[in-house]
C-alpha cells in the first residue's frame, strides 16, 4: 500500500487528528493545487483542479488539525467528483 493510498483510508476513517499539510497532499495527488489570491488570502484557501473544481476551507489556525465538519465536506466533495469511491 502507497503512503497516498494510506493517508487517503486515513482520511475516510474520520481521523481526529487529520493535519493540514496531509490534506495538501491528498489534494496535490487528486490534481488539486491551491489558489492564491493576493499577498494573503486570510484563513479561506481555496483548491482548484484542472477541471476548475474547486475546494474552499478554512485553513486551521493556532494548530494544524482539521476540523471533522472539514474532513466529511473534503469525503463528500472527492466521492461526488468520482475521485474516490463511495465504500
Amino acid at each position: 500500500m502507497s503512503k497516498i493510498e494510506k493517508l487517503l483510508e486515513r482520511l475516510l476513517s474520520n481521523p481526529k487528528d487529520f493535519t493540514w499539510d496531509e490534506l495538501v497532499k491528498l489534494l496535490v495527488h487528486f490534481g488539486y493545487r491551491e489558489h492564491v489570491k493576493g499577498k494573503t488570502g486570510g484563513s479561506r484557501r481555496k483548491f482548484v483542479d484542472g477541471k476548475n473544481d474547486i475546494i474552499s476551507l478554512h485553513k486551521p489556525h493556532l494548530g494544524n488539525i482539521l476540523k471533522t465538519y472539514a474532513i466529511k465536506e473534503i469525503i463528500e466533495h472527492l466521492t461526488e467528483r468520482g475521485k474516490i469511491k463511495d465504500e
